[in-house]
């Protein structure tokens, strides 16, 4: 039997470092000479066209990235070297370190140079990303590497505790949505913010959200107006727990919230009763089912509003007659007679199921239910308006379009006068209601729209001037971004930070582009809109994108938000979701993750904060930490 002597086993060893270091030094080269011609047309986007450490670094790992590297790449972890599966932050000077590696293992003779190329240029891509985190972000709180930003309710313009809770718990961002409320509310908010700050000794960047132009459904018609006052009850229905609702002369202000979050049902009175009730008090009504009701007087939540509760079901009709029944008093004849104030009814409900028919309509056509004969035979389908006007000459029969945030799928069947008549796609096998003001998406459909509607331009005059940081909604070129750029230099906000929200698979494409056209004149950050993208992309592709768009943007020592359904159900409902968890978890690759706004907000910056200071012990970026572990 043969046997393979010493020698030729090092032989063999030593060949595969030759070979590997050739085609390590071949793959330097060819990203050398590729990222510098990509370069070249962004010169004119640089100040003295002198291109950023993370435009060259970020040119680079795109060359990089357009070769399948996957067998070099083990074969490299084999010999015990960098995969170059972690060099987003420094490419090229990952490379220089393997290839070294690789000169000094192969040639006795090779004098490295004076400097370790790593440290020269791993550290400083890390050093640069940490640095424009803070610039965009603040500091940290509590000397913890976390930012976290939380969309504010419209509630903190008036109740500062509720601020002050949210910095003290970790919020180093606050994120006013364009979309909703106004700019007197807005300066409230802020206000607090600043307050909260001087009194607290933290800091909280302020991120003003452009909406974009928000394609929502329109109204739909109301029922009757009638309140269902639903009274819980125990499987042998017994009453557990009376409804509560809020009786005021002030309908106008903002409502009181449930335990579950829910807001009350807020009706007026007139003055008159105002003045005659206290705790205890009782009004008696007849409800829509001529059933004898009575409401209790329960206290009073200020000097305009009591806190009234039902235990028995009821329909409670608008401008129904109201019997005050004081303390004491039992004959309701000789009681004194009220008008309860006026309210409107609930929308219709439409409910949809796969297969079902839905015209898409201009916004001035108030939606409605599918009407139906006595056989079930459909007279007019359900119908629901958008606020994009014209929109049904720009799409084309077979394209998608998703309603709510992706919850009803359906394509375009036909187009007319009337409008799109879409089938349904998908949906819930219980089916999807359908509601007002609910998003649209024509993911391939080219609705050429300006970058920014007139409502942002207005919107970008007041936050140049109380913001710290402009969130671009739907961007999804370079030009768009030159709209903004040129936008914040007529208003003397040329420094503005921009958030580049990345929102369509147009916007994914176009993201390089987008990087590298900006950075060299602007601060940039990216915030990964993964509700949106997860219409456009779908949920499996989304998975895989967000990766990508991490990677990109380490790469170009860009910020990245984490954004969009992080801790949901514990900010909305207070539960907490073992799957949220595990996302909160992956969030800690993201310079800084957003919470959306919920009635338990607090708990979810708590749990969020103590998950993200537990993984970096872990993880950062895609760099597993082996810290010791104790079983």
């Amino acid at each position: 039997m043969s046997k393979t002597s010493p020698s030729s086993g090092q032989d063999s060893y030593y060949d595969t470092l030759k070979q590997l270091l050739a085609e390590v030094s071949d793959l330097r080269d060819e990203i050398d000479h590729n990222s510098a011609d990509r370069l070249q047309k962004y010169k004119d986007k640089y100040h003295s066209e002198v291109f950023t450490r993370g435009a060259r670094n970020l040119a680079h790992y795109l060359a990089l990235r357009q070769f399948d590297l996957r067998h070099l790449q083990d074969r490299l972890a084999q010999v015990g070297l960098s995969s170059l599966g972690r060099s987003e932050a420094s490419v090229m000077s990952t490379l220089e370190a393997v290839i070294d590696l690789l000169k000094r293992a192969t040639n006795k003779s090779y004098q490295p140079g004076d400097q370790n190329p790593s440290e020269s240029g791993f550290n400083r891509g890390q050093q640069l990303l940490d640095q424009h985190s803070i610039e965009l972000f603040g500091p940290f709180h509590d000397n913890s590497k976390v930012h976290v930003m939380v969309t504010l309710a419209t509630e903190t313009a008036w109740n500062y505790g509720l601020i002050q809770a949210l910095l003290e718990k970790g919020m180093t961002c606050a994120r006013i949505n364009c979309a909703h409320d106004d700019p007197v509310l807005w300066r409230d908010m802020i206000k607090n913010i600043r307050r909260a700050e001087t009194e607290t000794g933290s800091i909280c960047r302020i991120l003003m959200d452009l909406a974009g132009h928000k394609i929502r459904t329109g109204a739909i018609a109301l029922g009757l107006p009638v309140h269902h006052i639903k009274v819980k009850k125990t499987v042998d229905g017994k009453a557990i727990a009376a409804e509560r609702l809020i009786l005021t002369v002030n309908a106008s202000k903002k409502p009181e919230n449930t335990e579950d979050g829910t807001p009350l049902f807020r009706v007026s009175i007139p003055k008159a009763l105002h003045k005659r009730l206290n705790s205890g008090s009782c009004l008696g009504f007849i409800d829509a089912r001529y059933k004898q009701r009575y409401l209790q007087i329960e206290q009073a939540l200020s000097a305009t509003e009591w806190l009234v509760s039902c235990n028995q079901t009821s329909y409670l009709v608008s401008e129904t007659e109201l019997t005050l029944l004081e303390q004491g008093q039992q004959d309701a004849e000789s009681a004194d007679k009220f008008t309860l104030g006026k309210f409107v009814g609930q929308p219709l409900e439409i409910r949809l199921f796969k297969n079902d028919v839905l015209l898409l309509t201009e916004n001035d056509v108030i939606g409605s239910p599918a009407e139906y004969d006595e056989n079930g035979t459909l007279l007019k389908p359900a119908q629901i308006g958008c606020t994009l006007s014209s929109f049904s000459k720009k799409l084309k029969c077979g394209q998608p379009v998703w309603i709510d945030d992706g919850k009803l799928g359906a394509v375009v069947e036909t187009i007319s006068e009337a409008g799109a008549l879409l089938r349904v796609t998908q949906a819930r096998s219980n089916g999807v209601r359908i509601q007002s003001d609910k998003g649209i998406n024509f993911p391939d459909t080219e609705l050429g729209l300006p970058p920014l509607s007139e409502k942002d331009l207005t919107d970008l005059d007041f936050a140049c001037t109380h913001a710290d940081l402009i969130g671009f909604s739907f961007v999804e070129t370079l030009a768009d971004m030159d709209y903004l750029i040129a936008g914040l230099a007529k208003r003397n906000a040329a420094e503005f930070p921009i958030i580049a929200k990345i929102e369509t698979n147009l916007a994914v494409k176009n993201l390089p582009d987008i990087i590298l056209g900006t950075i060299g004149r602007h601060s940039l950050g990216i915030m990964i809109a993964r509700g949106d993208l997860a219409v456009e992309l779908g949920s499996a592709r989304l998975a895989e994108v967000q990766e990508e768009l991490l990677w990109l943007c380490e790469a170009a020592h860009v910020p990245v938000i984490w954004a969009t359904q992080v801790l949901e159900s514990i900010a909305k409902k207070g539960v907490r979701s073992r799957p949220e968890f595990t996302d909160a978890a992956m969030a800690v690759r993201a310079e800084c993750v957003m919470l959306n706004k919920g009635p338990y907000i607090l708990e979810a910056i708590e749990a969020l904060v103590n998950v993200m200071i537990r993984m970096q012990e872990h993880q950062r970026k895609k760099f597993s930490r082996l810290r010791a572990l104790h079983w």
